[in-house]
């Protein structure tokens, strides 16, 4: 391995990737000399894995002032960062290089193929294009600022150790604890990293052995913070597009509650308790519906058979005719605002995501530059960045990627 470079990053993530791409394509200099490395065996592990290996690269949503709410932590730093790469420029990006994109219902961005590799080896192979020289299995041990020559880093490349220099650095290794404390150790402060995007366990007689059952949309509270979409129940709890967004907003609440917090639940959406009942009492009222059973004969069809039935327990076998007046305000309050305990969490299949890092407050997004230490840059998952699920988190990585690999081939 060569001891001296130009430009070193430290992360084969996507942001890392993008910012090598980047930096090498914007580069004035065509012999400037570009070194990313990995500690993993290969580079883009999270690409591979994300959006059940299709890689959800990113989301339908071209209007940067709309894009910044998705994004519970660095929204407002994003806001001018997206002004000069956003969700467009990222299908242009691999469009331009034989990479079609589709649009889910939702929003969500996929590769045409459904196949997480058609992304990893487009980044790859532009890697190899822009003259990236890649080393994998290769872990930064340690950062030395100095003031005439960059920086003097320690790596370990599988058992070897060595001394290397440059001239930049970028750092985009995500969340990993030791590179975090490479960083503290030149001045920056970190933001202690926690979860984020995680499942909910409850352990409720109201939603036990219903796994797989869905509501199509609901509204989810915790406190003050309240999030609507699509819930699914599991073997452990709670999970679908509404607990992981409440996950997300509520990430330092919960970590700071050990996973334990009161959850309310409307199963039908923005239905008010008093239009709640007021449906209710027509059923009851309803000639016709009079001698039915409650619990076989849903009042919303929105909500399952199979949930209904665990949630009008209380009221037994009775027809609808006979409930009182008392056991339809108890239904509608339990329809429109049922509580139910989070007693711990769970991860979101094979990604992980977490909020915290670099603080935001020393980070030029112009240039994506430490305000502290001059040749220092940051992309991706490093920083105190992260969005709900949709292919929010990738978008920033492209975004802050790319931005710092410009400033890095000045």
């Amino acid at each position: 391995m060569k001891s001296d470079w130009d430009v070193i990053i430290a992360g084969g993530g996507p942001a890392g990737v993008f910012a090598a791409i980047r930096c090498a394509d914007a580069a004035r200099n065509p012999n400037l000399r570009v070194l990313l490395i990995e500690k993993a065996s290969q580079t883009l592990g999270k690409v591979l894995i994300s959006g059940g290996r299709r890689c959800n690269v990113t989301h339908a949503c071209f209007e940067p002032a709309q894009l910044v709410t998705y994004y519970p932590r660095g929204g407002m730093e994003l806001r001018g960062a997206f002004s000069r790469f956003q969700p467009k420029d990222t299908v242009e990006w691999f469009d331009a290089r034989g990479v079609k994109l589709k649009t889910e219902s939702d929003g969500r961005m996929f590769p045409v193929t459904d196949d997480a590799n058609t992304i990893a080896e487009c980044l790859r192979e532009s890697a190899r294009e822009a003259g990236v020289r890649v080393e994998v299995r290769t872990s930064l041990l340690g950062v030395e600022k100095r003031l005439a020559d960059g920086f003097r880093l320690e790596v370990q490349h599988e058992a070897k150790r060595f001394i290397i220099h440059t001239k930049k650095l970028l750092i985009a290794t995500g969340s990993d604890r030791k590179t975090l404390e490479t960083i503290q150790s030149l001045g920056h402060t970190i933001i202690e990293p926690v979860p984020s995007l995680f499942t909910f366990n409850v352990k409720d007689k109201r939603i036990h052995d219903l796994a797989g059952v869905s509501v199509e949309n609901v509204t989810l509270n915790m406190g003050a913070i309240s999030t609507r979409g699509a819930l699914l129940i599991t073997h452990w709890g709670l999970s679908g597009p509404a607990v992981l967004r409440l996950s997300a907003w509520g990430a330092r609440e919960l970590f700071e509650k050990k996973y334990r917090a009161k959850l309310i639940v409307n199963w039908l959406d923005d239905y008010s308790f008093d239009k709640v009942l007021e449906i209710l009492g027509r059923n009851k009222d309803w000639k016709e519906n009079s001698r039915k059973k409650i619990s076989t004969n849903p009042a919303f069809s929105q909500i399952p058979v199979r949930l209904w039935k665990q949630l009008v327990h209380f009221i037994g076998e009775k027809n609808w005719g006979d409930v009182s007046k008392a056991e339809l305000r108890k239904l509608a309050s339990e329809l429109t605002a049922g509580e139910f305990e989070i007693q711990g969490k769970g991860q979101f299949k094979e990604e992980f995501v977490t909020c915290g890092g670099v603080s935001l407050k020393e980070v030029d997004f112009k240039t994506m530059q430490s305000r502290l230490v001059d040749g220092l840059h940051f992309a991706g998952e490093v920083l105190d960045i992260d969005g709900i699920t949709g292919g929010f988190n990738f978008q920033s990585s492209w975004t802050t990627g790319w931005i710092a690999g410009n400033a890095l081939a000045e």
